[in-house]
């Protein structure tokens, strides 16, 4: 009870602070993002799967062309990109669907500042485990059938901005090593740890490593 009310707390005025302390570069973000791309602002992808397996819509900057998770699934151009991206765990390395502001907003996590809101709206934490797509779970979870234990306790707590993973390795850890982390995490419930992630946080956005 401690830990769930302490990290909540944590949460909420950690959340205000950013959001107020990087208002300058979201705004700049946005103006960027109309001024160079037709489209949304906010990235328009499916849901995520957060705690207790419940959809809810994440905030991100969209970093790439509009309709890009549609286009992907059915337009017979992007056919193979989208079995290379389920086969690579659903990350793609080389995306033509992401723009140039895209490249380098995914590359310092720039694109995952707006999840704040998620935050404050008590849809995911600060640290935590990854938001995952629906598909991505259903599918990743037949490709390695022992991870199904796994993502039963990942779902037991709210994803997060960043998290164990993310500051470990990004996108160049496997969904099976992953979940794992993330498992562990969610086990784990500890302040301490919360801290040690949020302090290795800004390196992993400014080193880009694993980013895509």
């Amino acid at each position: 009870m401690y830990y769930a009310s302490t990290k909540r707390t944590i949460d909420i005025i950690g959340s205000i602070i950013s959001l107020i302390l990087f208002f300058p570069l979201l705004l700049i973000t946005a103006f960027l993002i109309k001024m160079t791309s037709p489209g949304p602002v906010f990235a328009d992808i499916p849901n995520r799967v957060g705690k207790g397996g419940k959809l809810f819509r994440i905030y991100k900057f969209r970093s790439m062309i509009m309709n890009a998770h549609k286009l992907m699934k059915k337009d017979p151009e992007f056919k193979d990109l989208y079995e290379e991206y389920k086969r690579s765990s659903y990350k793609l390395y080389k995306d033509p669907r992401v723009t140039k502001v895209g490249k380098i907003i995914r590359k310092y996590s720039i694109d995952e500042m707006p999840q704040f809101i998620n935050v404050l709206r008590g849809e995911m934490s600060i640290v935590g485990p990854r938001a995952y797509y629906p598909d991505e779970l259903d599918d990743q979870q037949k490709k390695y059938p022992h991870t199904k234990a796994l993502v039963k306790e990942v779902l037991e707590v709210r994803p997060g901005i960043t998290g164990y993973w993310q500051v470990t390795g990004r996108s160049e850890v496997n969904f099976d090593k992953r979940i794992e982390m993330d498992a562990y995490y969610a086990r784990k419930k500890s302040l301490t740890f919360d801290i040690l992630i949020i302090l290795k946080t800004p390196w992993a956005m400014i080193s880009g490593k694993g980013a895509v």
